[in-house]
C-alpha cells in the first residue's frame, strides 16, 4: 500500500498567499495525501480564503493565535500520514516534489533516512527563482550536516524535508518558546533521530520572501533575541551530543561569531552568555565588525546609525525588488487572463 502523506500548513494573516500555497499542495502528483491548514488566529481573511478549498482531502481548522510552532503541533496531532510535509502558508511546492522524494525513499527502504530537496527564493514569480546549491545539497550523516550548517552559516528551507512519522514522533513537538528559528531547531532534532539525509535533486521548493519572514532577520525584538539564544544553545548541544572534537569546537565558535552581531552591543547579557560558552569551548568571540559598505559611517554618524544602516538598507533594497516583481507579476497575470478570455470568445 502506498504511504499517506500529510501536508501540514500553519497560517497566520496570510490571505495574500494562502490560496496559491494550498493549490500547490492540492496539485501534488502523489496520492494518497491529506492537507491540513491550521489558521492560527488570523485577523485577516486567511480562514475565509482557505475554506474555499475545503474538501475530503483538505481540512481547514481555526484556533486561537498561539504562534507557528503551536499551529504545527496541532496540525501534526490531527494528521494520519506516514510522511509529513511541512509547508508554510506563503511557500510553494513543485507539483512532483513529494513524488520524487518518495520514489527515492523506495530505493533506500529506511524511514530513518530524511529526504531533502533543492530550494530557491522568489517574490511573486517562481520562474525568476534561482536555485543556488550549497554544501548541504547532498547525502550527509547527521553530524556532517550539522557541522556544515553551523560552520558555513547555511540553511535548508522548512518545506525541503519530507519527514517520516517515525522520525517526527522521535523528534518530538515543535518548541513553542522559539518565535524565530523554530524550524532550524526542530530539524536538528529530526536529524539527531535520523540515520542521515538523502538529497533528491529533482524535487523543488519555492521559498517566498516577504517583508517579515526572512529566516535570518531578528531586528530589534528582544523576544526574538531571547528565542534565538535558546535555539543557538540547543544547536550547539545537539552537535556536541554527536561528536566532541576539534572540528566541532571550531564549528560552534564560528556559528556563535556569525550570529553575535544580532546581540552586540544592545544585549550585553546575551553576549556574556555566548562568551562564557565560547570559553567553555576554549575559544573567544570578537566584537562584530561592520561590513566595509557601512564601516565608513561609524566615525561620522556613530556606531548605532552605522549598524542600523547595515540592517535596514538591505531590507529597503529587498522591498523595492519585491514591489518591482509584484508589478510585473500583476501585468503578466492580467495579460494571461485577457488571453484566455480572447480564446473563449473565439
Amino acid at each position: 500500500m502506498k504511504p499517506l502523506v500529510s501536508i501540514l500548513i500553519p497560517a497566520h494573516n496570510a490571505e495574500e498567499w494562502i490560496a496559491e500555497t494550498i493549490r500547490s499542495a492540492v496539485a501534488q502528483t502523489w496520492q494518497p495525501k491529506e492537507i491540513i491548514v491550521v489558521d492560527d488566529g488570523s485577523s485577516d481573511r486567511t480562514a475565509e480564503v482557505a475554506r474555499r478549498f475545503a474538501s475530503k482531502e483538505v481540512a481547514i481548522i481555526s484556533t486561537e493565535n498561539q504562534g507557528a510552532a503551536a499551529a504545527r503541533n496541532h496540525a501534526f496531532q490531527l494528521s494520519q500520514g506516514d510522511y509529513i510535509q511541512w509547508l508554510d502558508a506563503d511557500d510553494l511546492l513543485a507539483p512532483d516534489k513529494i513524488e520524487h522524494q518518495l520514489v527515492a525513499m523506495r530505493e533506500v527502504d529506511n524511514r530513518r533516512i530524511l529526504p531533502s530537496s533543492p530550494w530557491a527564493i522568489f517574490n511573486y514569480r517562481t520562474r525568476c527563482a534561482r536555485f543556488v546549491p550549497t554544501s548541504l545539497w547532498q547525502d550527509l550523516s547527521p553530524v556532517e550536516w550539522l557541522l556544515r550548517k553551523m560552520d558555513g552559516n547555511l540553511y535548508m528551507q522548512t518545506a525541503t524535508w519530507l519527514t517520516s512519522r517515525e522520525l517526527a514522533e522521535a523528534a518530538g513537538r515543535w518548541d513553542t518558546r522559539l518565535i524565530g528559528d523554530d524550524d532550524g531547531e526542530y530539524f536538528c532534532r529530526v536529524l539527531l533521530a535520523s540515520e542521515g539525509t538523502r538529497f533528491v535533486p529533482e524535487a523543488r521548493v519555492f521559498y517566498r520572501i516577504t517583508s517579515s519572514n526572512r529566516w535570518s532577520y531578528i531586528g530589534t525584538s528582544d523576544k526574538k533575541k531571547d528565542a534565538m539564544l535558546i535555539s543557538m544553545q540547543l544547536h550547539i548541544r545537539y552537535l556536541r551530543s554527536l561528536e566532541e572534537s576539534e572540528r566541532v569546537r571550531k564549528a560552534c565558535l564560528t556559528y556563535m561569531q556569525n550570529w553575535l552581531h544580532n546581540f552586540y552591543p544592545e544585549r550585553p547579557d546575551i553576549v556574556a552568555e555566548l562568551q562564557a560558552l565560547a570559553t567553555e569551548l576554549r575559544g573567544n568571540l570578537e566584537a562584530p565588525r561592520l561590513r566595509w559598505k557601512y564601516a565608513w559611517m561609524k566615525p561620522i554618524f556613530g556606531p548605532k546609525v552605522a549598524k542600523w544602516a547595515q540592517v535596514a538598507l538591505p531590507q529597503v533594497k529587498s522591498s523595492l525588488i519585491r514591489q518591482w516583481d509584484k508589478t510585473w507579476y500583476r501585468i503578466e497575470t492580467r495579460k494571461a487572463f485577457e488571453g484566455q478570455g480572447s480564446k473563449a470568445i473565439h
